[in-house]
């Protein structure tokens, strides 16, 4: 069954949402869709109290510790947290209160070449049951490459079978962001989600583009409901249209 699967997306230490194709490093601002007043214990109490197991918290670059650090006091044991993994500090966060660790980037080098000794070293010190691999993309039409470096790098890894295969053992589940659509409300790489649903064979969370509570819907028809989905900008919760109440009550489905 298709579940709703929230987010807590950090920048600069405030919650945010932000179009995923505008990040950059450098002093050029990405495209914001919304700055929330609150700050990201506010929504992680929100997630607690509505039962919303494995919501995720991304660290959209430096910034960000001291509020992903409250986030995960405000539900410990309930949140994923990832950006800027790395076998080195996973432990710590795991430590601090996060469920599980997401990671993506440092398991390339600087070309974005994939590097399978990086991840065996943090699936050995996380155990693979709280690790989550990030394999957001970029591309379409069959050929969809992890993006690293705040989706800025194309790496050498493909999103297909033979990736999956190659990393199911070292992790108990993905995250895998559309990043050509993130943040912009027009609508989701149902190709994507398809291929997900047919070749993932781990719990896989879908992010990107959602823009109607039909659309979680659609995710479960596009992937005989074998993908979650998260629903970011286009939530009331972000300023969107879309009713945060409506996708709780989605999750309580008998």
């Amino acid at each position: 069954m298709t579940r709703f699967r929230p987010c807590i997306d950090l920048h600069q230490g405030r919650v945010k949402q932000i179009v995923g194709g505008t990040l950059q490093d450098g002093e050029d601002a990405p495209k914001t869709n919304f700055i929330s007043d609150r700050d990201a214990a506010w929504y992680a109490d929100r997630y607690r109290q509505d039962d919303l197991g494995g919501a995720h918290v991304i660290q959209l670059g430096p910034g960000n510790t001291e509020a992903a650090v409250s986030a995960l006091s405000a539900w410990p044991g309930g949140l994923q947290l990832g950006g800027g993994i790395t076998a080195e500090n996973a432990l710590q966060w795991l430590e601090a209160g996060a469920a599980k660790v997401i990671v993506t980037s440092s398991l390339f080098d600087e070309q974005g070449i994939f590097q399978l000794s990086r991840l065996e070293e943090l699936s050995q010190a996380t155990g693979p049951n709280r690790l989550v691999i990030d394999l957001s993309c970029r591309g379409g039409n069959g050929d969809w490459r992890v993006a690293i470096h705040r989706w800025q790098t194309a790496t050498d890894l493909s999103v297909d079978r033979s990736t999956f295969e190659l990393l199911s053992p070292y992790c108990s589940e993905y995250l895998i962001h559309a990043a050509d659509v993130e943040g912009l409300r027009a609508g989701m790489d149902e190709d994507l989600i398809r291929l997900l649903g047919a070749e993932c064979p781990l719990p896989v969370t879908y992010a990107g583009g959602a823009r109607s509570f039909d659309d979680l819907k659609k995710t479960e028809e596009l992937s005989q409901g074998r993908v979650d989905l998260t629903i970011g900008s286009a939530l009331d919760l972000f300023g969107g249209d879309v009713s945060y109440a409506e996708c709780v009550a989605w999750n309580q489905r008998g």
